[in-house]
């Protein structure tokens, strides 16, 4: 909470010592960053550590908006939003793909929406020097431009990391993942033959995810959780998915637990008896953020 704190607490009071001039309508673009930022945190319940993001894209905002050279071209003093939501996709992107950090779109939202109170105050602060004008052709060609960029990175990365399949077995029910059964099934023989001889025993900070792992541990956090709140039915239902598609997790040692993470057979048996026989096929909710399925990918 104080590394947010704290560099607004300073940003405000270089702000009321730098503003000498204009002081209504400048301090008014600075309520109305705050009273932005604050309604976004409050409506989407963002964390301590979330609220860091404020922080990170509005100082962004603020180096983007010193760089541009026409400060009174209306057009340019937007491009700074437009540069942080840039930053805020490869940013996340390049999350996703390493392990200990997630990446997601909402994630991108909350970064364009700190770059634009972080812009917010820097006008404040730092106002166009005459008076704005929106005819510059070219600026607008390049807003433009760098605003298709910025469409054709999001769309990209939204296909990367929320585009999947749902996986369905009769027993089990639907599942979604990255992948399509067959594609797990093929994942299943690569890391059973991998992990012989190199189990996922640590996981490197730099490092490229193996997202088929992670999927599985997934599961077997969501099977643990639903054993120990005494859901035996979701417990067992979980732990089919692993064993149909994720069974070299159960019989290796990771990083996640050294001991393995499959049930013995005593166990197994346990939970089965607890479940009978009533067990209607349903839909599990191991994954943690929002994996959308295509028409045509099914």
């Amino acid at each position: 909470m104080a590394a947010t704190v704290l560099p607004i607490g300073a940003a405000l009071l270089v702000a009321a010592v730098s503003i000498r001039r204009h002081h209504l309508t400048r301090y008014c673009a600075i309520a109305l960053s705050l009273a932005i930022a604050t309604s976004y945190v409050v409506i989407d319940e963002l964390s301590f550590a979330e609220t860091f993001h404020f922080v990170e894209y509005g100082l962004l905002a603020w180096l983007f908006h010193r760089a541009r050279h026409t400060r009174n071209d209306g057009v340019l003093i937007l491009m700074p939003v437009v540069a942080g939501v840039i930053v805020g996709i490869l940013d996340e992107w390049f999350q996703w793909f390493i392990p200990i950090r997630t990446g997601e779109a909402r994630d991108i939202f909350l970064n364009g929406v700190a770059s634009g109170c972080g812009l917010l105050f820097a006008i404040a602060i730092d106002p166009p020097a005459g008076l704005v004008t929106w005819r510059h052709r070219e600026s607008a060609i390049r807003m433009l431009a760098s605003g298709g960029v910025a469409v054709a990175l999001f769309a990209l990365f939204f296909l990367t990391v929320h585009v999947g399949h749902d996986v369905y077995d009769a027993e089990i029910g639907v599942f979604r993942s990255r992948y399509t059964a067959a594609e797990l099934s093929e994942l299943a023989r690569d890391r059973a033959g991998r992990w012989r001889s190199q189990p996922p025993g640590v996981q490197g900070r730099l490092s490229r995810e193996d997202q088929y792992l992670t999927e599985g541990l997934w599961h077997v956090q969501r099977r643990n959780q639903a054993l120990n709140a005494g859901d035996m039915l979701e417990a067992w239902r979980e732990n089919r998915i692993l064993e149909q598609f994720y069974a070299p997790i159960l019989d290796v040692p990771t990083y996640a637990n050294l001991l393995g993470h499959g049930w013995s057979a005593e166990q197994r048996l346990g939970v089965e008896r607890q479940v009978g026989t009533d067990r209607a096929p349903e839909t599990s909710d191991a994954y943690p953020y929002p994996l959308y399925v295509l028409p045509a990918g099914r």
